[in-house]
């Protein structure tokens, strides 16, 4: 006896249904193990006492109340992410777009220009951050040995210096570019040339033909590159660590323990917190708690960015 069209229309949904979530279940999987699960049990072990070693117990707002009022590094740390977002992320996009407009211009030995923009940016975290701090030494680094020679009696002492500590790491964050000299040379090379011709003929300059053309082309790209490096400078913490360590000049050795952020807190970061609360005094709760405000900032920069981008759209249309 054959169906009657309804039934035969919700095995028909229902087999949909299920080729729709098979086709979905890797990324189901993934969500859930790695971001839905860790996410929740942060906001769980946030409420408890937990030093890892003795079973959890529920302490309500403790761990809230000491990191927001009490815990005397989390301004520091605060105030260094932010800072390092803000001006990190805004030279890196000015750097990386400048350096990709020049390299699509050159005409001769471009494939020289473009490597060795680009090699920099493979070098590893931490023999790039070492190499620097040499560079940078105040204790007869090139760098300043360069400045000395020009005339300049007080060279800065860079890394060991609260003033300087932070810019010395967005000139490590610049030399290591290339990334984003790839991705604007891409989104450059794929303006249309005839929209360039229109505006040579209608007398654009070269800022009018970069403002009216290129600009609104790349605008996508240009709020990719801002997005993914606010949340990349969030999760700031290897370069900002092995400098700190190597500038204070203290022997590292099994066992050693070394609070980050020298010199003075200067370099310390939200994720270096939560590694000395978590890893290093046991604290997991606290560090639970810092995890879910360093998340918190980061959807609101990514929700800004992404409105803002929405307001622009809107406009145009």
């Amino acid at each position: 006896m054959a169906l009657s069209p309804a039934p035969a229309l919700r095995r028909k949904h229902r087999r949909t249904r299920l080729r729709t979530l098979g086709f979905l279940s890797p990324w189901l999987v993934g969500f859930s193990v790695f971001f839905a699960y860790p996410l929740l049990a942060t906001v769980y072990f946030s409420f408890m006492h937990y030093n890892q070693i003795k079973e959890p117990t529920f302490v309500g707002l403790r761990n809230w109340t000491y990191v927001l009022t009490q815990m005397p590094l989390f301004g520091p740390a605060l105030w260094n992410t932010l800072w390092l977002v803000v001006v990190m992320v805004a030279l890196r996009v000015v750097f990386g777009l400048g350096i990709g407009m020049l390299v699509t211009k050159i005409k001769t030995g471009v494939g020289l220009f473009r490597t060795a923009f680009y090699v920099p940016y493979l070098a590893p975290p931490v023999a790039a951050t070492v190499a620097f701090v040499f560079l940078l030494s105040p204790g007869g680094g090139p760098v300043n040995e360069v400045l000395s020679a020009v005339g300049i009696d007080s060279p800065p002492t860079w890394f060991n210096d609260p003033t300087w500590a932070k810019p010395s790491l967005v000139m490590l964050s610049l030399w290591g570019i290339g990334d984003l000299m790839v991705i604007f040379m891409a989104a450059l090379l794929d303006v249309p040339k005839e929209q360039y011709e229109a505006a040579e003929l209608d007398g654009a300059g070269a800022w009018a033909r970069f403002r009216y053309v290129t600009w609104p082309s790349i605008t996508p790209i240009v709020m990719f590159a801002v997005v993914t490096g606010v949340v990349q400078t969030m999760q700031y913490y290897t370069q900002a660590l092995v400098a700190g360590k190597l500038a204070s000049g203290v022997s590292i050795g099994p066992g050693t323990v070394i609070q980050p952020g020298y010199p003075d807190h200067a370099t310390l970061t939200v994720p270096q917190l939560v590694y000395s609360l978590g890893f290093q005094n046991f604290n997991t709760g606290a560090a639970c708690v810092l995890s879910l405000v360093l998340f918190a900032i980061a959807m609101a920069f990514t929700t800004l960015l992404m409105r803002k981008r929405a307001g622009l759209l809107s406009a145009e249309d």
